[in-house]
């Protein structure tokens, strides 16, 4: 910790002593840095953060340069008035532009945010109130009481101000729960939305915090020239932008700052070869991309892995601790209804994956679902969980129908899940994982990072604490913070179960929890599941493994081709021909029916 104060304060007093030791021009450049620093702040959060390919902040930039520039000019507005004008404008292009994000991903993102960029560098070139190609000239020097701001030496400590703002701003972000949500929406939208967080509102909410940083940038640099052109927000600064981010380091808003100055300096070093520096910029790209792709602010830390694997340190090392049971909570006498499916179907392109499918699970129970490969399992809980919408039918989760209700409304009404492929956020420590999943706080809440930061903190303290308890009743302590992705296998199960109970669900669904589990772990599976059941949490479960199954489930449901063959207790299913004839064949049933006498569940009194 005060290792990081000294480096903070040395940091702040060069940046303090800078100016007394540049000329002219190099102040110029050195402002210039700085407002490509706060674009590429923006442009940090937006892509690497959030993973939301964003081409458009050039014209963020520019939409808040030429409101300052138009009013100032064109209006009378004052520098000041008109600079928050700017930022509004700049936010409202920027949900704008957002929009096509709760549609489309990947690069048809960055196709349409390109289109964007480039409409909007057509209309300030063609348009008479941005000047056309002549642009505006004669914006007004920004006004402080007792300092002349036409000095670009001043003009600078202004931009610094600003640019730590921004970059503080950035950094409480990303280490506290919108970034965490942000980040996990990056590495797997789906497994975020399961877990709560609304998938629509942090889209948007990149893109809000990129035009932010982009209207900023384009206030500053009206101050700054006071004169705005089409020329200086063209894509080919767009690009220049993009190549700073990704040089850089996109998912580190330092090595974003570091690449944006590093790469403004190299710019005006190479001024006058043009045209070799655009070549290199492009070659270097495409170098860090194939063996660098986290960028220079990844370097250090593949150094440091590097170090720790010769010295022969290691996460595996560390021990996972038995887990904790839950404290057993009284079952009513009569359980209600907790999950409905009445009659569900669903077609894929005339393939029909369920077929009329109709099951109830009471509170309290542990129900296994059972069938061939194929037969519409995994379908049957992508339905249930909101992944995918029912063709025909009605589900509906404690009282309520959710047949059309969006994933992350589910999780925020108690229903959690696990995968049958494994969907960790592997950029994300064991700890952030449960962290995930205990932020039950909406998205809209966002407001207190604005103006209460004291309340986000608190929030963020209260969440640690319980992620701690967490990580201790599932034995995880020792791998909190380890990268979830460089554990042993059956690891990274239990931590998918626990990330699924952090989140305090009602309903928990399992999706084959057992596979690539060795036999220890297969026991330490029941007893887990148990434990969740005991606690109040009702289980519905898939698994292949048959003997788990019938030892542990109060109730199965067997399906085959989309429809259901059989239901009741372990022993009536293993006696039903249906059964018999479409998944188990005489050999298993034989022995199946051996291990269900001598392992029946046992009632809940029991284990209670």
């Amino acid at each position: 910790m005060k290792s990081r104060i000294a480096i903070v304060g040395a940091v702040l007093v060069a940046a303090w002593a800078l100016p007394y030791g540049l000329g002219g021009y190099s102040i110029h450049v050195v402002d210039i840095a700085l407002i490509y620093a706060l674009l590429a702040l923006g442009m940090g959060l937006a892509m690497g953060v959030s993973g939301q390919i964003n081409l458009a902040q050039v014209a963020f930039f520019g939409v808040g340069a030429y409101v300052v520039a138009i009013l100032t000019t064109h209006n009378g507005y004052g520098f000041w008035a008109a600079s928050v004008l700017a930022v509004f404008a700049t936010v409202a292009a920027g949900l704008l532009v957002g929009i096509p994000a709760l549609r489309m991903q990947s690069h048809y993102l960055g196709i349409v945010t390109l289109g964007l960029a480039l409409g909007f560098i057509n209309w300030i070139t063609n348009a008479d109130i941005s000047g056309g190609a002549d642009g505006i000239s004669g914006v007004p020097v920004p006004s402080l009481p007792g300092i002349d701001l036409s000095s670009e030496y001043l003009y600078y400590y202004l931009e610094a101000v600003v640019f730590g703002a921004g970059l503080v701003f950035g950094l409480f972000v990303v280490h506290t729960s919108l970034g965490r949500r942000l980040r996990a929406m990056r590495d797997d939208a789906l497994a975020a939305g399961a877990m709560g967080a609304e998938i629509p509102l942090l889209r948007m909410t990149a893109f809000l915090l990129a035009s932010l940083y982009g209207g900023a940038a384009g206030v500053l640099y009206a101050g700054l020239i006071r004169y705005v052109a089409p020329e200086t927000f063209s894509i080919g600064n767009m690009f220049i932008l993009l190549a700073m981010v990704i040089i850089g380091g996109r998912r580190s808003l330092v090595g974003c700052v570091v690449g944006a100055i590093g790469l403004t300096l190299i710019r005006e070093w190479l001024s006058d070869f043009s045209t070799y520096a655009q070549l290199g910029y492009g070659v270097v790209v495409v170098l860090m991309v194939v063996f660098a792709p986290t960028g220079l602010a990844g370097v250090p830390v593949r150094l440091r892995d590097l170090y720790e694997r010769r010295r022969g340190r290691s996460v595996a090392r560390a021990e996972l601790r038995p887990f904790v049971p839950y404290d057993p909570t009284p079952q009513p006498p009569h359980p209600e209804k907790l999950l409905t499916i009445d009659a569900v179907s669903k077609d894929f392109r005339g393939l029909r994956a369920l077929d009329g499918v109709s099951l109830h699970v009471e509170a309290g129970e542990i129900r296994g679902i059972v069938g061939p490969n194929g037969s519409g399992k995994t379908t049957l809980f992508n339905v249930i969980s909101g992944f995918y919408r029912a063709t025909a039918g009605d589900v509906s989760f404690a009282g309520a129908g959710i047949t059309t209700a969006r994933t992350y409304r589910l999780s925020l009404a108690g229903m959690a899940r696990t995968f049958q492929n494994l969907r960790l956020f592997g950029q994300l420590t064991v700890r952030e994982n449960i962290l995930v999943a205990l932020d039950r706080t909406h998205t809209h809440a966002m407001w207190q990072y604005a103006v209460w930061q004291p309340g986000v903190i608190r929030h963020e303290r209260q969440l640690r604490e319980r992620a701690g308890e967490i990580l201790d009743r599932y034995g995880l302590a020792d791998f909190a913070d380890a990268a979830p992705t460089s554990l042993p296998y059956g690891i990274q199960r239990r931590i998918e179960i626990a990330r699924a109970m952090a989140a305090g669900p009602r309903l928990l669904l399992l999706d084959e929890p057992a596979a690539g589990l060795n036999g220890e772990e297969v026991q330490q599976l029941i007893r887990i599941v148990r434990s969740i059941r005991d606690s109040g949490t009702t289980v519905v479960l898939i698994e292949h493994n048959m003997g788990l199954v019938m030892s542990l489930c109060e109730k199965v449901t067997v399906l085959s081709s989309g429809k259901v063959i059989a239901e009741g207790t372990p022993s009536e299913v293993v006696a039903s021909p249906e059964v018999i004839e479409a998944y188990l064949g005489d050999s298993e049933l034989s022995q199946l029916g051996r291990d269900t006498t001598e392992s029946a569940p046992r009632p809940k009194e029991a284990t209670s």
